[in-house]
């Protein structure tokens, strides 16, 4: 793979490198948030040779890659500075996809610490079950502190990632998580004497490998920052500043949100827990059948404080561990089912990869590249990973550490019950004959991608949304629409402040700035309707949205209204480009200029 090429491609589709807010990585996928999210195209960025798939989901696009993604996300920080903009990138979201973007920026960057130490504890367990290690040895005890390190100070971990994420100090963050795990506390929690701070009782509990407890800390920490700075004189403020932070903050956790956090996050344990113990065939059973669903949605986060937590309460945890061992067997057995059966050389390699890479742990390029093709297979996972889950969960697996369950990672199943691994394995296997045989027999069929003549030669008229000028593409100051790399079109020099629907169809996409629309007419044209170039940083100012996501539209209804001089006197060109974003699934597509155009004349053919 061209890293180098990769990145350009990617930043060829996303309106350049100054258009990123914000990029990070997992194990397989690139997560970035942009300044203006109507420059994307998803279905482009699907086709750049390289990319897995596209989507965007928990508030977030992801670009899946691969497990080189990392040497990508390189290369394009080499194109440029990533310089985030005054409004937050989340400005377009849902609060439930605010809540599973935060979780995702606070716990991706930690992964590979959870999981170098969650491995390094499976190969303690590896050494010790074949007496290679002896428990009693130095060379154990050494190897034991290291991988327990990471768990231990994980509120130090947490909350500097948390501070990074929700853009507050992350090293005042991180002296906090430290104050948690201080060995002073630690010895006043041993005593067990009452405690007060400025005559306040103080709840001492244990916060060692907690996460809640410092999240909340990180959340106030967002707010006293702030507050800190605006009462601070300017002489002092660089020792004021982080003064204040942590007389308010370290007092406000060791007092209310610690304890408060550490009630909570041992009560979800325990449910998780009971359900373990009453149900226990119930969650193995539904992580198996819906965990591609949760890691297509990114809600598989939302669990991570729920597993941490189990860990260490209890030392184990059945949360997610068996379930999504099967499912991730599950994916690998439908990628290598469809390389056996399909004839198509491009798609039999990418199974091929993927199948063996899902065997392993990681499964987005089975996923993407192959899971989500056709809804069939997809099903046929689903029932493969809910019965070997439930096999899992009435054999009482369980997961001893952390790591990404597959193949390589077995030794996080081996613990104090020795057939824990060898149901684990069985549930696997169980996954993986119903799935390849589904998969292979009833889920798989070949497409034949072809057109019909009617097809190819329709002829579809599209109206002008605006009154005003229309001219070409090539007059938009802008190389993403100027290059027509968002797709063809024309662009329209408005006369007045109003945008109407060019036909009858649905609305895709209402910006909550309400500088753009997306729109889809009866016979699958996307269309985008742009209103002036980064028109977005006026964060919604003098743009009133008539729509939202989802409305049905007929031809002249007034979607959107804005003050054109207003705009124009903020130092904005108005030229607004219309552009069929899918462009590449006709044969042609043509622009008409026109001096004068209403919302009754034709300004864009396609065939």
């Amino acid at each position: 793979m061209n890293y180098s090429q990769l990145a350009k491609d990617i930043c060829d589709k996303i309106g350049g490198i100054e258009n990123i807010a914000f990029i990070t990585n997992c194990a397989t996928r690139l997560r970035l948030n942009f300044k203006d999210d109507s420059k994307i195209n998803l279905e482009e960025i699907k086709q750049i040779p390289g990319v897995i798939g596209a989507v965007y989901k928990g508030g977030q696009y992801q670009f899946i890659i691969g497990t080189d993604v990392a040497h990508v996300k390189a290369e394009i920080e080499k194109l440029g500075p990533i310089t985030d903009i005054k409004q937050e990138p989340s400005a377009n979201k849902r609060k439930f996809d605010q809540l599973l973007d935060i979780f995702a920026g606070i716990f991706t960057p930690i992964v590979p610490a959870l999981t170098g130490a969650g491995m390094l504890k499976a190969l303690l367990t590896v050494l010790t079950f074949f007496s290679l290690v002896s428990k009693e040895s130095q060379t154990y005890y050494i190897l034991n502190f290291i991988a327990d390190a990471t768990f231990y100070f994980l509120p130090i971990l947490v909350g500097f990632s948390a501070a990074t994420k929700l853009k507050c100090n992350p090293y005042l963050a991180a002296v906090i998580g430290a104050v948690l795990l201080h060995p002073n506390l630690s010895a006043l929690n041993a005593a067990g004497d009452p405690v007060a701070l400025f005559g306040i009782p103080v709840t001492l509990v244990n916060y060692a490998s907690s996460v809640i407890p410092i999240i909340l800390a990180v959340v106030l920490m967002k707010y006293v920052e702030p507050f800190a700075d605006r009462i601070s004189p300017k002489p002092i403020k660089f020792l004021s500043k982080p003064l204040i932070t942590i007389l308010i903050v370290a007092p406000v956790t060791l007092i209310v949100l610690g304890p408060l956090g550490y009630l909570v996050g041992t009560g979800i344990a325990s449910i998780a827990n009971f359900l373990n113990e009453s149900i226990p065939w119930l969650v193995p059973t539904l992580m198996g059948a819906f965990m591609p669903l949760l890691v297509l949605t990114g809600m598989h986060w939302s669990f991570t404080p729920i597993i941490l937590q189990s860990y260490a309460s209890f030392g184990y945890e059945a949360v997610m561990g068996p379930g999504s061992f099967v499912s991730n067997i599950c994916q690998g057995a439908a990628s290598l089912a469809v390389a056996v059966k399909t004839k198509d050389k491009e798609l039999k390699q990418i199974a091929s990869s993927a199948g063996i890479t899902a065997l392993l742990g990681v499964t987005e390029p089975a996923l993407f590249g192959v899971t989500l093709k056709q809804k069939k297979i997809l099903y046929c996972v689903i029932i493969g990973g809910a019965v070997g889950g439930l096999y899992a969960g009435i054999n009482g697996v369980v997961r001893y550490t952390s790591g990404t369950p597959g193949l390589l990672s077995f030794a996080i199943f081996i613990g104090e019950n020795p057939m824990n691994i060898v149901n684990a394995f069985i549930s696997a296997g169980i996954g993986f004959v119903i799935t390849f045989a589904l998969t292979f027999f009833m889920g798989y069929k070949e497409e034949l991608k072809q057109q019909s003549v009617e097809a190819l030669n329709k002829k579809i008229e599209i109206s002008s949304p605006l009154t005003g000028e229309a001219v070409a593409l090539s007059n938009v100051n802008d190389a993403t629409f100027a290059n027509e790399i968002m797709g063809k079109g024309i662009a329209i020099i408005p006369s007045e402040g109003k945008v109407t629907s060019p036909f009858n169809g649905r609305v895709l996409t209402a910006f909550i700035t309400g500088h753009a629309i997306g729109l889809i007419d009866e016979n699958g044209v996307e269309l985008l309707i742009h209103v002036g170039i980064d028109t977005v940083r006026l964060d919604g100012k003098y743009f009133n949205m008539k729509v939202k996501d989802g409305d049905l539209v007929k031809k002249g209804d007034v979607l959107l209204e804005f003050d054109a001089e207003a705009i124009k006197a903020e130092g904005y060109d108005l030229i607004t480009p219309v552009i069929v974003t899918n462009s590449k699934e006709f044969v042609n597509i043509k622009g008409l200029e026109k001096p004068n155009v209403t919302q009754d004349d034709m300004i864009i053919e396609i065939l």
